[in-house]
């Protein structure tokens, strides 16, 4: 295979969890957006195969320029979930070997991380007004794809010839990978059409296809790391839940702490449900309506950047909260049935002594 210049671009996703949610509406108005439903692109052409429930809003940034003289084209994409993910796109013709290498070295840039930040909290200052409960800690992620032109090479060649590079690419590695390592990293490619590749991996993606062809994997490989975000988030949330009432059982002990068990148990539940709602939000927020390729790509992109383990992870800790408030009923409920037969014990006791003075 050939050694001619290759072309394609350089892209860096940086998402935040900044708030519960975002007033797409409200934000439209904030930015002068008109509502214009995007078609994805997706190949064979139809906006009916991809669709999101809310679609998110693009705003288009100006563009960042790095301290070495690169010029980063930034936009700014908003969920309705609370979710800002800040991308920045690096055009680039060079040759393979040099590929590989500036690849390794852009991924690992400070630079470019600072500068996301830096523009997603510009963002939310402009639209502060549309949040719903900002979050005083953000959680991140950040996902990196290289995306190659085209040069009419099938997909099988290009597995065949460029794999060792490819798996390179997709690893952050500048040192040629063992045999094994890029097997293992080629497993994971998937192809629509025999000229189109896409190989996804836990950190970063390679892609081989077309302007039009890419923006809908683009467009899942972000939204699979969002995922990842929110599972994360209610990971935590309810974790840190969970470790407080364990705290709470400990602390107290007798029939009265029972009886005060039903304040933890309501507010458990509460918060149990918020999570479960609002994951079923982030989970239903896009539908594949016909298309399996697209289906198949964001669930292996969310299986390789370990949003489907963290959603395991949220499940079973939804699930122990649900036998945590079941207990803390029980509790409850026995606690009161204890003081009801006290209370009755109580008035028979009473009334036996009024009994027996009578008949004196």
């Amino acid at each position: 295979m050939q050694t001619a210049m290759t072309t394609g671009s350089f892209w860096f996703f940086y998402v935040f969890d900044v708030c519960e949610a975002i007033d797409l509406d409200a934000l439209r108005r904030c930015l002068g957006i008109q509502r214009n439903p995007r078609d994805p692109g997706v190949r064979p052409p139809s906006p009916e195969y991809v669709r999101f429930e809310r679609e998110p809003v693009t705003e288009q940034l100006s563009p960042v320029l790095l301290e070495n003289g690169e010029r980063l084209r930034a936009t700014a994409e908003y969920y309705d979930y609370g979710v800002i993910s800040i991308a920045f796109e690096l055009p680039f013709a060079m040759g393979w070997p040099d590929l590989v290498g500036h690849s390794s070295r852009l991924r690992d840039l400070p630079e470019v991380e600072r500068q996301a930040n830096r523009l997603a909290k510009d963002c939310l200052d402009r639209i502060h007004e549309t949040l719903v409960k900002p979050l005083p800690n953000w959680l991140s992620e950040d996902y990196y794809v290289v995306h190659v032109s085209p040069d009419g090479a099938s997909a099988a060649e290009l597995m065949q010839h460029r794999g060792a590079e490819i798996a390179q690419i997709v690893r952050g590695e500048q040192l040629e990978l063992a045999p094994g390592e890029i097997e293992d990293v080629l497993r994971s490619g998937d192809s629509y059409y025999p000229d189109d590749l896409l190989v996804v991996g836990w950190t970063a993606a390679f892609l081989y296809d077309t302007a039009e062809g890419v923006e809908p994997v683009m467009q899942l490989l972000q939204y699979a790391n969002t995922q990842l975000l929110e599972y994360r988030y209610y990971d935590t949330m309810l974790t840190a839940v969970l470790a407080e009432v364990y705290r709470t059982l400990d602390s107290q002990a007798g029939v009265l702490a029972r009886w005060r068990m039903a304040k933890e148990a309501r507010r458990l539940n509460r918060i149990r449900l918020e999570v479960r709602e609002l994951s079923e939000r982030a989970d239903t927020s896009i539908k594949f309506l016909s298309d399996m390729y697209l289906a198949r790509v964001y669930h292996l992109a969310a299986e390789k950047v370990g949003a489907d383990d963290y959603r395991r992870l949220v499940d079973n800790k939804l699930q122990t909260a649900a036998e945590l408030y079941q207990f803390l009923m029980d509790e409850f409920h026995g606690g009161r049935a204890f003081v009801l037969e006290l209370i009755v014990v109580i008035i028979l006791v009473i009334e036996l002594v009024f009994l027996f003075r009578g008949q004196k």
